[in-house]
C-alpha cells in the first residue's frame, strides 16, 4: 500500500503502537504529524522517519491546546488523510480496590479526549470529502477483562462512539476504522494505573511475549487500506475473543443504510 504524499496525524506517537504506526506510514511514503506530551521523545521518533514530519506536542486533556494543534495539523499540508486516536492509558487493579479517581482519569484520557480529538476533525474531513479516522480500542473493548474495569469501560465506549460516527459519516467519503489490539510489546502494562492511581512500573508476561509493534502496525494499515471497519490485531486466544465479538458486516451495513435512507434528517425534523 502506497500512501505517498498523504498525511497521517497520530496521537500517543512517542512510543508503542503510535510510534510503530508512524514508522510504517512513513515507510510507505506518507508524511506524519506526531503528537504526545514529550517533545523530546516525539523528536526521537521523527529522526528515524524517511519522510517529512511535524511535531505537535500537547496533553489530550487540554482542549484549548488540542484545538490549536488541530488548526496547525490541518494547515500543514492542506488536510489530514488519516487521523489515529491512539493516546491512552491502561489499568491493572481490582474494581473493589480501585479509587474513583482512577476511573475518572482513564475514562477522561481513553474516551473523552479521543472523542474531542475526532470532533475537531470530522467537520473539515467531511467538507473535504475524503480521509479516515482510526480509533485504537482494545480486545478489552470487546470482552471485559479482569483488572481492567475502567479500561474496558473506556474502550467499549470508544468503540460505540466510532460505530455511531461511522454510520453518520457513511455518505461523506470519510472512513471510520476501529482497531482492537491484543497483547503487543509496548510499555502499556508498565505505565498502567494501579488502584491508587500510581503507575504499575512492571510489565506482564503476555505483553512481553506479544506481537512486535511494527508487525501489528503494518497489519492495521493493510486492513484500513482494504476498507475493514473493525480490525482485530491479535493472536491465539485474544484473536478468538475479538473475533467472537466482532459486529457482523450485515449489521454495520444496516446501520449505515439508515443514514442513506434519511434517518438523521427525519430525527432533525421531528
Amino acid at each position: 500500500m502506497s500512501v505517498k504524499g498523504q498525511v497521517a496525524w497520530i496521537t500517543g506517537a512517542s512510543s508503542g503502537i503510535g510510534a510503530a504506526l508512524a514508522r510504517q506510514w512513513a515507510a510507505r511514503g506518507g508524511h506524519v504529524i506526531l503528537s504526545g506530551r514529550d517533545i523530546s521523545r516525539l523528536d526521537d521518533v521523527a529522526q528515524g522517519l524517511p519522510t517529512e514530519s511535524l511535531l505537535l506536542p500537547f496533553d489530550v486533556r487540554d482542549d484549548e491546546t488540542m484545538a490549536e494543534a488541530t488548526a496547525a495539523a490541518l494547515d500543514w499540508k492542506g488536510g489530514i488523510d488519516l487521523a489515529v486516536a491512539n493516546a491512552g492509558i491502561s489499568q491493572r487493579s481490582a474494581a473493589v480496590e480501585t479509587d474513583m479517581k482512577v476511573y475518572r482519569e482513564i475514562i477522561e484520557v481513553d474516551l473523552i479526549a479521543q472523542i474531542a480529538f475526532a470532533q475537531g476533525l470530522i467537520g473539515p474531513m467531511s467538507a473535504r470529502g475524503t480521509g479516515a479516522l482510526a480509533f485504537i480500542s482494545s480486545v478489552a473493548g470487546k470482552v471485559g477483562v479482569p483488572m481492567r474495569t475502567a479500561y474496558s469501560a473506556a474502550k467499549f465506549g470508544l468503540a460505540g462512539y466510532a460505530e455511531a460516527l461511522r454510520a453518520e459519516l457513511s455518505q461523506t467519503g470519510v472512513k471510520v476504522h476501529t482497531i482492537f489490539p491484543g497483547s503487543i510489546r509496548t510499555d502499556v502494562s508498565r505505565n498502567a494505573l494501579t488502584a491508587d492511581g500510581t503507575a504499575r512500573g512492571k510489565s506482564d508476561p503476555a505483553i512481553d511475549q506479544g506481537l512486535d509493534p511494527d508487525e501489528a502496525a503494518a497489519e492495521m494499515l493493510d486492513a484500513m487500506a482494504a476498507g475493514t471497519r473493525e480490525i482485530v490485531v491479535a493472536r491465539e486466544a485474544e484473536l478468538a475473543m475479538g473475533e467472537a465479538r466482532r459486529a457482523p458486516g450485515w449489521l454495520l451495513d444496516q446501520v449505515e443504510a439508515m443514514v442513506a435512507r434519511g434517518y438523521m434528517e427525519r430525527l432533525k425534523e421531528g
